[in-house]
């Protein structure tokens, strides 16, 4: 009989992996456009390191494939990322990006590699992998808090994309039921709170969706189509509209302000492991 935890296992992949997969649409657009835009690369970075430390969590971990699978996949496609942001990037933000994928995606990653197999020894090498990935995975999940305090004051879901929030209760939530199931506190810990401030945000999104801000047009999901999905989540790791599509006009105190608010999501959790 195939085991509980394998099944919900396979699901996560399956959700991460798409979360993963959705910049696609914005890569292409950069390759085809021979130019990385406005589009921020800081995020791909940081995801990058992040599905590397997880893949090298599964592989020391007994038991660790599908937790190595769904990282290994998503380490490969946020490394193509990168790899075409170089290439298209101008010259200023390439230096930049080398500068960092140097000293993080390689420097930082091989240091913890190599610390913890010929420095560390026996379950010590779990735990502090272990840290390290639930500690960046609870800075990805947190990083939207920003954003739901702007709702509640603003009374306005503009900068609070619903795919985000659903995407984030989701992928916490059958994440941490994985992680019960097998026991795994780095797991189900960081998880745990991503599927929380999920559902906090899904709450807050409902409470808010319908009302209007004084001098500015609403638009509601239903109003836009499930065709407008990607765009939401591009402009929320991005801070960048794509094409054809627009925001209405703000004063520009307003403008600065939203800026804030977008880049508190660039972070994207698990993918959303990380989304």
């Amino acid at each position: 009989m195939v085991d509980a935890s394998f099944i919900v296992g396979i699901v996560g992949n399956v959700i991460s992996i798409l979360v993963f997969a959705s910049p696609i649409g914005t890569f292409w657009r950069i390759v085809k456009n021979k130019s990385t835009e406005e589009f921020k690369w800081l995020p791909y970075v940081a995801t990058l390191l992040s599905t590397s430390l997880w893949s090298f969590y599964g592989i020391l971990k007994p038991d660790g494939l599908l937790v190595l699978t769904v990282n290994g996949a998503g380490a490969v496609l946020e490394a193509i990322y990168v790899m075409i942001f170089l290439i298209y990037a101008p010259k200023k933000t390439k230096l930049s990006m080398i500068k960092m994928v140097a000293a993080v995606n390689i420097g930082f990653f091989a240091l913890v590699v190599f610390i913890t197999l010929f420095v560390l020894h026996g379950s010590i090498r779990l735990l502090v992998v272990g840290v390290l990935c639930a500690a960046l995975t609870i800075g990805m999940y947190a990083s939207p808090m920003a954003a739901m305090t702007t709702v509640i004051k603003t009374k306005s879901v503009e900068y609070m994309p619903f795919s985000l929030s659903f995407f984030l209760f989701l992928n916490g939530g059958i994440w941490s039921i994985y992680a019960v199931l097998v026991k795994d506190y780095f797991i189900g810990v960081p998880n745990a709170l991503g599927f929380a401030l999920g559902t906090a945000q899904l709450i807050i999104y409902f409470t808010y969706r319908g009302q209007t801000v004084p001098g500015k047009a609403q638009e509601t999901d239903e109003e836009q189509g499930s065709g407008h999905l990607i765009g939401k989540v591009e402009m929320a790791q991005t801070g960048h509209l794509p094409k054809a599509s627009s925001l209405p006009k703000q004063p520009l105190s307003r403008q600065d302000s939203a800026v804030k608010i977008i880049k508190a999501f660039s972070m994207p959790p698990l993918e959303l492991q990380s989304f």
